[in-house]
């Protein structure tokens, strides 16, 4: 039997040809599209991270802004309307680490969420004093400039020694305390703390093993990190290198360390402490510290989570955001 004799292109319908042609510009464009975020990936992965922080930033339903307030250019993200929640992140952190459990409260409150100063976009000033105290005195001038009169403070880690003893001066402004695996309580030692004490700084990284052994401390299932983000991230620290090595040794004083142990029984607001089971660079155990020493405080919250390590915004959010949701809307 003989074949059918297939069209030509001249002689095939219009809407074949038009079809022809518009698959033709998706595939060049796509290979244009993976030709330019392979060339990215390769080259300059840092602008993965930047472009990831912004995606999430849309989700999130914030906006990145910046203010100069004291002696620091904060860069912030701010959104959303109803109570105000402010976050403060942790050590070797940034304001990016919230974005992923703040998309689950921007629909219900306003949020603004910082970079502390020293950290992240926020300006740093050679040689100035980034401890638990001076970081406390520059976030008055950082709420007067953004307009926030009463709100619900949030701290992780060393954000959470910060926002405890700025609680403590400024009872007027926060209307309740959430300390996230908070730094400045006593708790039982552990690997981490018995590697502090015999002088070692496991946040200064030279290598993917070094990263990858961080991340395995901060998280209990840590994320697969591709290697060419790896290698951003250790760009980025070693560029802080000297500012690492010197605030940590800065904040592994007593006085800094244990910087909330003397100041709980003071704090006069609503206060909920918030820990992983499985935290293996502040143990669980200060969360009984705070629950101890709060005498002053009219209402006590207290939530352990399952299925995660240090940073539970980060391994649970969508648990962590209903924590706090359910807090500041009771108080």
């Amino acid at each position: 039997m003989a074949k059918s004799p297939s069209l030509s292109p001249s002689t095939r319908p219009l809407w074949q040809r038009l079809l022809l042609r518009r698959l033709k510009f998706l595939v060049v464009v796509a290979l244009v599209l993976g030709l330019g975020a392979g060339l990215v990936y390769l080259f300059a992965p840092q602008l993965l991270l930047k472009a990831d922080a912004a995606r999430m930033a849309m989700q999130a339903h914030v906006e990145k802004k910046t203010v100069v307030a004291g002696d620091t250019t904060w860069s912030y993200y701010e959104g959303g309307e109803g109570p105000t929640i402010v976050m403060l992140h942790g050590f070797a952190s940034n304001k990016e680490v919230w974005l992923e459990m703040i998309k689950n409260l921007s629909g219900h409150f306003h949020v603004i969420v910082p970079d502390l100063p020293g950290w992240g976009e926020s300006s740093r000033n050679d040689g100035g004093d980034y401890g638990i105290p001076a970081q406390a005195a520059r976030l008055e001038p950082f709420f007067a400039a953004v307009g926030a009169q009463r709100f619900m403070l949030v701290g992780q880690s060393m954000g959470g020694a910060i926002a405890g003893v700025y609680a403590e001066q400024h009872p007027q402004r926060v209307a309740s305390l959430a300390l996230v695996s908070s730094l400045g309580l006593t708790f039982k030692d552990n690997d981490f703390t018995r590697d502090v004490k015999a002088g070692k700084n496991p946040f200064l990284l030279e290598n993917r093993a070094d990263l990858e052994a961080l991340l395995a401390r901060v998280f209990l299932k840590p994320p697969h990190l591709p290697g060419r983000v790896e290698d951003a991230l250790l760009a980025r620290n070693h560029k802080d290198h000297d500012f690492i090595a010197r605030t940590f040794d800065e904040l592994k004083r007593p006085e800094q360390a244990y910087a909330l142990d003397p100041v709980i029984g003071k704090l006069n607001m609503p206060v909920i402490g918030l820990w992983c089971h499985d935290d293996k660079l502040i143990d669980v155990s200060a969360l009984d510290t705070l629950r101890s020493g709060l005498k002053s405080s009219p209402a006590i919250g207290a939530t352990i989570l399952n299925g995660c390590g240090h940073m539970p915004m980060l391994e649970k959010p969508e648990e962590t955001a209903r924590v706090l949701t359910s807090f500041a809307l009771a108080h």
